[in-house]
């Protein structure tokens, strides 16, 4: 069983999150706070992963920045990524990865969207200037929606990368196509072995997952942008088809894996996925709120929400080693910030 290798090293917000659903509240130790904001005038910041010293990298998806963002000081751009395209839809500059054996070998990895193609890349980061991206994953289909974009390592080491339809959901049934599933990947791009298909596929039938995370228990969760029925937190196992466009939000006895929870997309959208204390905790688009899934206790399923409509549109929802929460928001128009949610 793969593991996440988890050390890797005022703006007039509430101090408290009220609850605003009926369902059971979360327990004591899990309740979010507003911890701060840590970097404000961005647009579209997409993936966030952290450094082994605590700080973190955040890419901004239309400008292809990356910068660098601690719990004090000023952000600060570390590079650009050339060759980003955005056409104003869903692609650019999305999830980025920071190597497990950063120390080493000082890699950081992105998704990314160009003229061709969505595709995995890597750069060295030697902790002042970022280098060129080499690719490690090209091909894989992009569309002006639906292009996935989450990354996730685990400390085999295995890449985990989500990848969108493109609005094309027979290409999420197709085995031989890299849209629409969750791949996994070796740290130089080829296939992980004991992928269930011999290929870089590890899951299908995924409409636009975006957020890809692994809990200290080793399940895998994907968090995925349904149509417009159902949006779904996924548990996500080697070989297994989750339906799409066959189905949407599970189809009970079918054949088909079913979501552990589900949501009215007008409530959520989901994007980022952590977990943390027991509970996913998704960050809504549309629904403009954190959402807490209770995914190991008896009441699995259960969800809750925060923060409704005090940040905005959230887009990722990384764990910090700290064990707080780092979100972005996905306003655009220069509204954009970092925020830290703390635990209590």
């Amino acid at each position: 069983m793969e593991r996440r290798t988890l050390l890797k090293a005022g703006l007039g917000v509430p101090a408290a999150a009220a609850i605003t659903t009926t369902a059971l509240p979360a327990p004591a130790q899990a309740r979010p706070r507003y911890g701060g904001t840590l970097a404000s005038g961005l647009s579209y910041p997409w993936g966030l992963d952290f450094l082994p010293d605590g700080s973190a990298l955040v890419s901004e998806r239309n400008s292809g920045r990356i910068l660098r963002v601690r719990r004090s000081g000023a952000p600060r751009v570390v590079g650009v990524v050339p060759d980003v395209y955005n056409d104003g839809g869903e692609g650019g500059l999305l999830g980025l990865a920071v190597s497990p054996t950063y120390r080493t070998d000082h890699w950081v990895y992105a998704y990314m969207t160009t003229t061709d193609d969505n595709r995995v890349v890597r750069m060295q980061y030697d902790g002042s200037t970022l280098g060129r991206p080499e690719a490690i994953l090209t091909g894989i289909p992009r569309g002006r929606i639906h292009n996935g974009g989450g990354l996730w390592f685990t400390s085999y080491p295995s890449l985990y990368v989500t990848t969108g339809d493109t609005a094309n959901g027979a290409l999420a049934q197709n085995r031989a196509s890299l849209a629409g599933k969750i791949l996994r990947l070796r740290m130089d791009g080829s296939p992980q072995r004991g992928n269930p298909f011999g290929t870089h596929v590890y899951s299908l039938g995924h409409r636009n997952p975006q957020g890809i995370t692994m809990g200290d228990d080793g399940r895998l969760w994907s968090s995925e942008l349904g149509q417009s029925t159902w949006d779904e937190l996924n548990r996500i196992q080697a070989g297994r088809n989750y339906g799409w466009p066959r189905t949407e939000g599970g189809d009970g006895r079918g054949g088909y894996s079913d979501p552990l929870a589900r949501w009215r997309p007008a409530y959520c959208s989901p994007s980022g996925v952590a977990t943390l204390y027991g509970r996913a905790w998704v960050g809504a688009l549309r629904g403009q709120c954190l959402w807490s899934v209770d995914i190991s206790g008896r009441g699995r399923g259960r969800k809750v929400r925060y923060f409704h409509g005090t940040f905005g549109r959230i887009r990722s929802v990384v764990r910090a080693p700290d064990r707080s929460l780092w979100i972005t928001t996905s306003n655009g128009g220069g509204r954009d910030r970092v925020v830290r949610i703390t635990m209590r």
